[in-house]
């Protein structure tokens, strides 16, 4: 697993990539209400906004961390918003997506690294 100084977590399976954001980003937000996420084969650059997560008072701006498509949202968070939270890593994933260019893996944080820029 990868991750962006942004708190997005980035997990490469086969021939796409599966992108959540960390606990770290979420710890202040409380509940998570509402999450809108992209639509399938919707085309990114890195850095685009790409999902907005809310909770009570508090909005979240996650960035796209690579360029490509957009192959899949995680539906059950139309019915269930609050798996981000709760469940960040595993079931509160957002989007997968086909990279445009797999050499911007390699600007991606490990787990150490990220671990060190949280604290």
């Amino acid at each position: 697993m990868n991750f962006t100084e942004e708190h997005v977590w980035i997990r490469v399976e086969e021939d796409e990539v599966v992108v959540g954001v960390t606990e770290h980003a979420l710890v202040e937000m409380g509940e998570v209400t509402f999450v809108d996420l992209p639509e399938v084969g919707t085309a990114l650059v890195r850095d685009d906004a790409v999902v907005v997560i809310e909770s009570d008072g508090e909005t979240l701006e996650i960035l796209a961390p690579l360029s490509g498509e957009i192959l899949e949202v995680n539906a059950a968070l139309e019915n269930n918003p609050a798996l981000v939270g709760d469940d960040p890593l595993s079931d509160g994933w957002l989007f997968s997506m086909a990279l445009e260019d797999s050499d911007q893996l390699d600007d991606l944080l490990d787990a150490k690294e990220y671990r060190a820029l949280v604290g």
